[in-house]
């Protein structure tokens, strides 16, 4: 998940993170700082140096709330850079939150990049989902409700009704498990900030929710997540299956209500716990307004008979 880049000094990242970026010998010897669009549980730091440009992930002590595995997203971005899709993987130091990987040069996109780009993401992703497998599955399914517990048991906040969708989404996990093909390796988090293009290839970045999943997710979130017409996702469909089939578009766009349904929860956590000056509520509400829209209506049900 990411945000704007702050506007933070050289001089004053040092100081923040001047010790922790001193943990790894390829980061010691650095020239420069700059900040990059900032992860909403992490900051990203881009390291210059004489030998190369890095990347410092230093991550939150509040991740574990928010189902992510840092030990996984080190296992699984290594993966990811071996089969070439993911940016390459130097150290890191767990003890410190510090993962370090291989600055990419290129375009980061935004929604409408992903519209005018669909076909060759989708083969980035295909790349992905060859490679071995990942270290942990990924269902969103048992995160939503994990989210669910959390926010309950703590008193954070609930949007309105949210309970109310509780039995859609069981119908929605039934017919999905009826029609289940398998898991592959998925990144499950790709936002258009996570795409790089350096005009060759669409990289793909930031595995911290990566798992094995169904692929339909994979697509329906991208879709979900950019923003863009709905013919985006139809796109998507056809790139990664060389067809647009009608089975595989209804199983991603329940997926994307379902990723929606649980990041919406996702949001409510972090607006309680986070000190990133982020409007996280607001960010979920407007997922929380689609997930309003599409579940129970007709289309939910069509999509579901569709499978």
């Amino acid at each position: 998940m990411y945000h704007p880049a702050m506007a933070v000094s050289a001089t004053e990242l040092e100081n923040l993170f001047g010790d922790t970026l001193n943990q790894s010998e390829f980061l010691r010897a650095r020239k420069n700082l700059v900040e990059l669009s900032g992860g909403l549980t992490n900051r990203n730091i881009k390291v210059e140096t004489d030998n190369g440009d890095f990347v410092a992930r230093i991550s939150s002590n509040e991740s574990s709330l928010l189902s992510i595995d840092r030990a996984n997203e080190f296992h699984n971005s290594k993966i990811a850079s071996d089969v070439g899709i993911g940016a390459p993987v130097f150290d890191y130091k767990a003890e410190y939150g510090l993962l370090v990987i291989g600055f990419l040069p290129g375009k980061t996109y935004e929604g409408v990049d992903v519209a005018q780009n669909a076909l060759r993401i989708a083969e980035s992703v295909k790349k992905l989902h060859s490679a071995p497998a990942f270290r942990l599955d990924f269902d969103m399914f048992q995160i939503q409700q994990r989210y669910l517990t959390i926010v309950t048991e703590r008193g954070f906040r609930l949007p309105e009704g949210y309970k109310e969708f509780l039995k859609a989404k069981e119908d929605l996990q039934s017919a999905l498990s009826k029609t289940d093909t398998g898991k592959v390796p998925c990144n499950n988090d790709l936002l258009p900030a996570n795409f790089i293009d350096d005009g060759q290839k669409v990289w793909l970045i930031d595995y911290e929710y990566s798992g094995n999943n169904d692929p339909c997710f994979e697509l329906g979130n991208i879709w979900s997540e950019s923003g863009q017409d709905i013919e985006v996702l139809h796109e998507l469909i056809k790139g990664y299956y060389g067809a647009d089939r009608e089975d595989k578009f209804a199983r991603a766009w329940l997926f994307s209500v379902l990723a929606k349904y649980g990041w919406t929860l996702w949001a409510s956590i972090q607006d309680s716990i986070s000190d990133i000056d982020f409007d996280f509520w607001s960010w979920g509400m407007q997922k929380y307004d689609d997930v309003q829209r599409d579940f129970g209506s007709k289309e939910f049900y069509t999509a579901l008979e569709k499978l």
